[in-house]
Parts: C-alpha cells; structure tokens; sequence
C-alpha cells in the first residue's frame, strides 16, 4: 500500500483528525491530517540518499490547536486583509481582528481549524483530496464555499498542491499552504545558510503592519533582491526598517511572468536538497519563522526555535480585495476556480 491511514487525534467534541501516510516508488514520504489539511512530515532524500523530514510541525494533535498555522491549507483568504472588512457591490463585509485591526489567514475559524472529509488514492502517484464547505457567512465572508485541495505525489519527488472551488455567491477567495521548511532535516538548525533564489524583480510596499499601500517597488540591490540567489542569512538583519521590525522576512514577491511557472529555487549546502517552488499564482510570500510563540515544541520534542525555518506562500497579494491593480480574481456564482503549486525536489552534486 502506498497509502495508509491512522488516526492522530480526537478533538473535544469527539471528532477524529485522520492521518494520512503517503508513499512513492523512490521512498518519498508525506505525513498529512484532516485537521486543517496539514502536511505534518514530508521526507526527502539528502545527496547521500538519507531520508530527512524537511518540514517543522509537532507531535500531537492538541499542539495545532489554536492560531498555528504550520503546515495548514489557509483560507479563505490567505495572509491579511487591510482593516478586517471589504467592500464588495456595495455592501460592507466586517471580518475578525485577529492580527491588530486587520485579519489574517481567513480568521480565528479559517481553514486550520477545520476536520476535512478525505479520499485516497493509491498507486505510483499515490495521493489524497480533502474536501470541506464553507457556509455562507462563515468568517463574514459571503457565499457557500465548497473547496477541494488534492496532496500528490510524483514519481519525480515532487509534492503537487491542487486547489478546486466554487461558490455560489462572489466572494474574495486566497488559498495558499503555510509549510515551515528546513531542508537541512534538523528542525533545530538555522535556515541561514540556505540559499534562495526568487524570480521576482519587486515586491508590494507595505505599512508597518504589512498591509499593502498599493504599490510595487523594486527589489534591486536592496535587501529583498534575490533574483541571483543568495544566503537567507546574508540580508536577514539588514538595517531596512521593515526587515529590524519583522526580525527578518516577512514580506510578498511579485513572481515575474504569467501561468504555470518557476518561482523560486531553494538550495540546503550541507544535505544538498534543492527544492523548486512553481504555481501560476502571481505573488509568494517569504517568512523567515522570526518569532516563536512560548512553549512550542517541535516534532523533536525540543522547543522551536527562531529562523529555523522558510515558508514560500503561493498566493494573491495580500490586501488584494482593496487594491484593483493588483492581479486577483474574484469568484464569482457558479465559476469553478483552481490553482497549482508543486514543489519539486532533487539534490546539488
């Protein structure tokens, strides 16, 4: 069987959070669960062929509770909308507070906090679809979601992310996968050292509570310019007021090009994992892990630790929904909407 399942908890109103265990020809393992749609292992093999988990998470189930987002499918509306509310033909729709006055991630009850009905599929790709409704309302956003996110495996060792939805209101819609990656396979080692290279020549302006002012600077020769590739650590402390106050990156790419194609290369010196990022989403958002809630412990067992990880989240620009010339599609009635992000592994000689 290259699927099996378990279970890897029971939440306190006696539902079940199921663990899925996906396995390729090469060895390759995923470790999902229905709770939030969460990736909670992803073992690669290094240059030498050792297996090694690339992704930080936690033991148990009761340790995602809450505002952890490690690992999780987010939405409805991934990162954060401007002041907790949009307009949209005329009517005004309020969501939570739950970052300062804005919201961010879908709200307290996004996505993350979710059972998900699941379906698998065994074989050489082998791969699972989980399926969940949104009501209309959920969150203050309108419309009856139905959303469908399918985890494959390729014989290449490629980790493929499908998004399916539709609703039957327009509403704003922003999904994206909030993995914490360390392709040393040390959840206690600083991602320093690891190089990234972006194909995005500017990234979106923002306030000092990183919402969007609508407009696009350049990247080049500051501390956000990785079209050639560089150590995250090399400008992760750059006197840039915005890198000081978010203690590292925190910040959207604006991905050049158009459809399906190559957003990032990241490259791990000691194990020589190389990982690709590529979607047809315009923007990614770069997070350096800067800070670590009390008491957060790893798969490991041992407390987390700061920028011992990176995220690539493929998406929407933040605050897109108040931003017209921004690149986002609204969904509207009856429209299926999807969008792909795979992320491709091999190794450095």
């Amino acid at each position: 069987m290259a699927v099996e399942k378990s279970c890897f908890g029971t939440l306190s109103d006696g539902r079940e959070a199921a663990q899925f265990t996906l396995t390729n020809g090469n060895g390759m393992t995923l470790v999902v669960t229905s709770y939030g749609c969460r990736i909670l292992e992803l073992l690669v093999p290094d240059r030498q062929g050792r297996l090694g988990n690339v992704v930080l998470g936690h033991r148990t189930l009761e340790e995602y509770l809450g505002a952890d987002y490690q690992g999780a499918c987010v939405g409805r509306y991934a990162n954060r909308i401007g002041g907790a509310s949009f307009t949209l033909d005329g009517a005004v729709y309020p969501l939570a507070k739950n970052d300062g006055e804005n919201t961010l991630h879908g709200g307290p009850g996004g996505f993350h906090q979710k059972i998900w009905e699941a379906t698998v599929q065994d074989g050489d790709e082998p791969a699972v679809t989980f399926t969940t409704e949104s009501p209309d309302g959920e969150e203050g956003y309108p419309g009856r979601l139905q959303v469908q996110v399918t985890y494959r495996l390729t014989r290449e060792n490629a980790l493929s992310l499908e998004y399916q939805a539709v609703s039957d209101k327009k509403t704003p819609f922003n999904p994206t996968n909030h993995s914490f990656f360390n392709l040393s396979g040390d959840p206690q080692k600083e991602v320093l050292d690891t190089v990234l290279q972006l194909h995005a020549a500017h990234s979106t302006q923002v306030t000092d509570d990183l919402i969007p002012t609508g407009e696009l600077v350049p990247v080049a020769g500051g501390p956000l310019d990785f079209t050639q590739g560089k150590p995250l650590g090399q400008d992760m402390f750059a006197p840039d007021p915005l890198v000081q106050l978010c203690g590292g990156f925190d910040h959207n790419f604006c991905v050049d090009g158009e459809g399906f194609r190559l957003f990032a290369t990241a490259q791990e010196p000691e194990s020589g994992r190389v990982m690709e990022v590529w979607s047809d989403l315009p923007g990614v958002q770069l997070y350096t892990f800067n800070k670590v809630d009390a008491g957060l412990l790893g798969r490991d067992g041992l407390p987390m630790k700061p920028h011992t990880a990176f995220c690539l989240e493929t998406q929407f620009y933040p605050d897109s929904v108040h931003h017209s010339q921004f690149p986002f599609t609204w969904l509207e009635p009856g429209v299926p909407f999807s969008t792909k992000t795979v992320y491709r592994f091999s190794v450095s000689s």
